[in-house]
């Protein structure tokens, strides 16, 4: 096993002191080593970034756009170098991995397309009253495990875009491709512009801590985003982002096509091994429709192909990491033994590393912890109903509200439910996908706060409102 990943600190590789290892888990063996940051490494960078804050405010519009198409370029040229260490660490397919990059590269152009100018509130014999956008100065940015690279460069875009610096902390248990990106950050951008920091929770408490930050932009768990946002306070009241985990619910109308949606419902539930906070978590199957749609699922199920990331051919990869692993195959034996009849899969697979087949449950219904909890792993149950009032009430009854979906043969019939869900976004015939130009995030406990598009750039920056003569 060799050490090769270091933390950029101020356009310099930085040695870790400490280190922890990198999991693939796809054999259940470390294969790297990552530096765990000090507190002392972390102030080095707040105090880069700042500097690198302060001249980075002030560079034109059109400038910074074409140093930030420079990176993003640098990004896709090293494609990949990117997807292999993201196969590697996350268990991804390789194929999947190659598009994470390639649209990490293209959300940073995509959010150059939008530019926060003066609005003029008033303009009469009073006066002008002009409100305007002023950069925040240092964002942490926080990123999770399951599409590490995509996520946490969201979060630095948006705050770079606005004229903010960075400091990446990527997931313990994906830091490599994050501080590979580290290493080209520093090739293509400013000097401490984008500073990357591996390490665990302590890294993440310091970051929330310190009184050099000005805000955290983070995507994770709603517990741990309970705990940044309570910590955020405790310093110096950063401002805070927070997109959190969802329990996604797809109604499945009567009059549906099974054979036309169960392709779509699968692998809106089943892409990256269920690991997606957007992913299909609960199917409400009209009961006329349940037995076939079930039938259709577990055909799916059976005919996918699950392995290592670099096996050809392959579409869907382990579970991340162990504790989410053995937490998976704890909510389907609980959902077992509790009435539940697994259509397909149900155990892992008879395989090094964390693969659990992918799993369609059917009988259960709220109060199992599979139906009220979020899986992010492979596996859906499936809930029948027979009133849609009913459905809705149900779909609705949960503390998350990330996305929905309804599905039906007549659209409009589906656009009304659609518009009686309490989600931040609902799709109709569709599930999951986002876009730098629209705002993403969650109604509940799925979030605070949105994502992309100029609701999403407003985050990062303070509105100022001018009285002028």
């Amino acid at each position: 096993m060799q050490t090769t990943a270091t933390h950029t600190i101020d356009g310099e590789s930085v040695e870790g002191v400490e280190f922890f290892d990198v999991i693939n888990p796809a054999t259940a063996s470390a294969f790297a080593r990552a530096p765990d940051a000090t507190p002392e490494q972390l102030d080095r960078a707040v105090t880069a970034a700042r500097r690198a804050f302060e001249k980075w405010r002030a560079v034109p519009g059109e400038e910074r756009g074409a140093i930030l198409r420079g990176f993003a370029a640098a990004i896709r040229a090293q494609t990949q170098e990117l997807a292999q260490l993201l196969t590697r660490e996350q268990g991804k397919p390789l194929g999947a991995a190659i598009r994470e990059i390639e649209s990490t590269a293209s959300r940073i152009e995509g959010l150059l397309s939008f530019e926060l100018t003066p609005e003029m509130l008033r303009s009469d014999e009073r006066g002008r009253v002009v409100l305007d956008y002023r950069p925040l100065g240092v964002v942490g940015a926080i990123a999770p495990w399951n599409s590490p690279v995509l996520l946490g460069v969201q979060i630095a875009a948006q705050a770079l875009v606005t004229g903010n610096s960075v400091i990446l902390k990527p997931s313990p248990f994906t830091p490599l491709a994050t501080l590979k990106l580290g290493e080209i950050a520093a090739e293509a951008l400013p000097r401490g512009l984008f500073n990357t920091l591996s390490g665990g929770n302590d890294l993440g408490r310091w970051m929330t801590q310190h009184a050099g930050i000005d805000k955290i932009g983070f995507v994770g768990s709603i517990a741990t985003g309970k705990s940044v946002l309570a910590s955020a306070a405790s310093s110096n009241l950063k401002r805070v982002s927070l997109e959190l985990g969802g329990n996604d619910a797809a109604i499945v109308l009567d009059d549906a096509d099974v054979d036309a949606i169960a392709p779509k419902l699968f692998w809106s539930a089943f892409q990256n091994s269920g690991q997606r906070c957007m992913a299909i978590k609960r199917v409400f199957v009209h009961e006329s429709l349940a037995e076939r749609l079930g039938s259709a699922l577990a055909r799916l199920a059976k005919q996918v192909k699950v392995g290592d990331g670099f096996e050809p051919g392959v579409e869907l990869g382990p579970v991340q990491n162990r504790p989410q692993f053995e937490r998976v195959l704890g909510l389907i034996e609980d959902a077992i033994e509790r009435g539940g009849r697994a259509l397909v899969g149900g155990a892992a697979l008879d395989r090094p590393g964390y693969f659990v087949a992918p799993t369609v449950i059917a009988g259960v219904a709220e109060g199992v912890r599979l139906v009220d909890e979020e899986q992010f792993g492979p596996v859906l149950p499936l809930l029948t109903f027979a009133d849609i009032e009913a459905a809705v009430t149900r779909a609705n009854a949960t503390r998350f509200g990330l996305g929905a979906s309804v599905w039906s043969a007549d659209a409009q019939r589906a656009a009304d439910i659609a518009r009686r869900l309490e989600a931040g976004t609902v799709w109709v015939n569709a599930h999951g996908g986002s876009d730098p130009g629209i705002p993403f995030g969650g109604f509940k406990e799925s979030g605070l706060g949105r994502g992309l598009g100029s609701m999403g750039l407003k985050s990062y920056v303070e509105p100022r409102v001018l009285h002028l003569p």
